[in-house]
């Protein structure tokens, strides 16, 4: 699995939300900008996990913090170290607390030293940007937004922020899951799994007293939204007029096909989660240590690749089971998987008319999908600049379409061709074009 930005809140949420009359539109569109510069030419090759720059465990503290000071250069100066007081700003703070809580899971609870298993330093940058309406793990470090103060408040506030996009990495450095179709919901429903169990662990909480609610605290009072994700009953955490509705799924039987947000990675990964939830209440007890355990044990055990599908993985836990093997297997059927069996992976959509332009742009940790079109065939500065730009964009030649968790894609649709550009290969023609299209009028 190839591994650049991941990205928390999913595009299609922030696509929404900039396509909107919310105050926070702005900012949510220059988010997205910033993530479309911040992410190209991040990319590594697929099925190897590149370590950062290693530094000798002795030389090197577990972990560093650094600012950005609402600049985009990273990863910024350094603010705190362990052993040193909290320094009085929250991000910081938040940030500090929470990547020590995690390395500490995984070394407590799974014995593993940090993402790659090696030691590596955690590398983590907080007041990105201005008003940036995100959190990431770019392939080397941890990054966070401070939020647009209307719709998202700190993205260092919830500890499964931290937690799952920590757990991309050590995805990186393990099954290395391809990003797309079930292997891709896997991959995200796998840092929704750790990053509850980094939650559940902080608070003290069994698998019966959690809420099984990612992201709780992003979204600011006034957005009808409880958290970004709920494990227990997908496609209930929010419905909000600017968000829209939750659309993620909780059993095969609603799986939805689509060649947006590479294959539903994020809609999908309701069914994964749900199972998770249903085998952790089943086990009992503390997540971490029983099905958090299989979980791990199938994520490192050697049974899950690049290309596993649901019914693989499903297959990979219940081996890891031990004696709860009956719980598991009975979770993964409660949402239409059989660890037997095989799955169809999606379909693609269809192009558009030859007379009108869209384009789609999917993905990101919320999965949301956001569309725009022109009329090629209208009057006024809007069309003819989309002209000009469908005049020098290539539709037809091959173009890479290997993307990065919870990073964008692009679906380009003209004259019966389309073509899907992961954001990290925009060109600036594509990316002009995608700028204009979803823009308000």
């Amino acid at each position: 699995m190839s591994l650049g930005c991941c990205s928390f809140v999913p595009p299609f949420l922030l696509e929404r939300i900039a396509a909107s009359t919310r105050d926070a539109a702005d900012h949510c569109r220059l988010t997205l900008a910033r993530d479309a510069e911040l992410r190209e030419g991040r990319l590594r090759s697929s099925g190897t996990a590149t370590a950062p720059p290693a530094t000798p465990a002795t030389e090197a503290a577990a972990w560093v913090v650094h600012t950005a000071r609402n600049g985009s250069a990273l990863p910024g100066d350094v603010v705190r170290q362990p052993g040193e007081p909290a320094s009085g700003d929250a991000a910081v703070d938040e940030a500090a607390d929470g990547i020590m809580d995690t390395l500490a899971m995984y070394a407590d609870v799974f014995s593993r030293a940090s993402y790659d298993g090696n030691g590596a330093q955690a590398v983590l940058t907080v007041h990105y940007e201005q008003n940036y309406d995100n959190a990431f793990w770019n392939g080397e470090q941890l990054v966070f937004g401070d939020g647009d103060g209307k719709i998202f408040g700190r993205f260092t506030k919830p500890v499964d922020v931290l937690g799952h996009e920590f757990t991309h990495a050590v995805t990186q450095f393990t099954a290395a899951l391809t990003y797309q179709d079930q292997p891709g919901a896997l991959n995200e429903s796998v840092s929704d799994c750790f990053g509850m169990c980094v939650k559940q662990r902080v608070l003290g909480q069994t698998a019966d007293q959690a809420d099984w609610l990612v992201g709780q605290g992003i979204f600011l009072p006034g957005v009808n939204a409880r958290a970004l994700r709920d494990m227990a009953h997908p496609g209930t955490a929010y419905d909000d007029p600017t968000l829209g509705k939750d659309p993620q799924v909780g059993d095969t039987k609603d799986y939805v096909h689509t060649s947006d947000d590479n294959g539903g990675v994020h809609t999908n990964s309701g069914i994964p989660n749900r199972a998770f939830y249903l085998a952790a209440t089943a086990i009992g007890g503390n997540t971490w240590e029983g099905a958090g355990q299989i979980w791990y044990a199938a994520l490192t055990g050697g049974q899950v690749s690049a290309d596993t599908d649901f019914a693989g993985f499903a297959a990979a836990t219940i081996a890891a089971a031990g004696d709860h093997d009956d719980a598991v297997r009975q979770a993964w059927q409660t949402v239409g998987v059989d660890p037997t069996g095989t799955s169809t992976p999606p379909v693609g959509g269809t192009p558009s008319a030859t007379d009108v332009v869209r384009v789609r742009r999917t993905g990101g940790i919320a999965g949301r999908t956001v569309e725009g079109s022109v009329d090629l065939a209208a009057d006024g500065p809007r069309a003819n600049a989309a002209r000009e730009l469908v005049d020098r964009i290539d539709l037809t030649g091959r173009v890479e379409t290997e993307t990065f968790p919870d990073a964008f894609s692009y679906t380009f649709e003209v004259g019966g061709r389309s073509v899907t550009v992961p954001q990290q290969h925009l060109s600036p023609d594509q990316r002009a074009l995608a700028d204009l299209l979803l823009s308000a009028d």
